[in-house]
């Protein structure tokens, strides 16, 4: 059985889809990541992303635009209102996007599962109760 979550920008220009093979909380891993680079992409709400396989994602409407950053990852959002949608690296291009929490319409169908560098966050930034902690790993 497929479940399909969907998501968009602010404006709604730019629509996309997931389409997963298992419920969405199984399917999906979010994480709250508070490296320096989502940090900069975010601002205080840091990245929360859902990592989802490729084949999962697809637009429904739209054609996002594509900024790739020095350290190779290539975030997509739209170029009307600036809204973020998704992100992956060079190395995870052809296997995974991670999409912005969020832009999810349902986003409490897909709870966070970890934290990654935790060393990073803000000092009146709760730490999420019940997940993994991962305080250093390679920026």
């Amino acid at each position: 059985m497929t479940h399909t979550l969907r998501g968009r920008c602010v404006c709604d220009r730019v629509r996309y889809a997931l389409d997963l093979e298992s419920a969405p909380e199984e399917a999906a891993r979010t994480t709250l990541c508070h490296c320096r680079s989502c940090q900069r992409a975010f601002g205080t709400n840091y990245g929360l992303t859902a990592k989802v396989p490729l084949a999962a994602f697809r637009y429904e409407a739209g054609n996002p635009k594509k900024y790739r950053q020095e350290n190779g990852v290539t975030r997509e959002f739209c170029g009307e209102c600036g809204a973020y949608l998704c992100e992956y690296g060079e190395e995870a291009a052809d296997k995974f996007r991670y999409v912005v929490w969020g832009s999810l319409d349902e986003p409490e169908k897909v709870p966070p599962k970890g934290e990654f560098f935790c060393k990073n966050r803000a000092e009146w930034m709760p730490e999420v109760q019940g997940v993994f902690h991962k305080r250093e790993i390679k920026e």
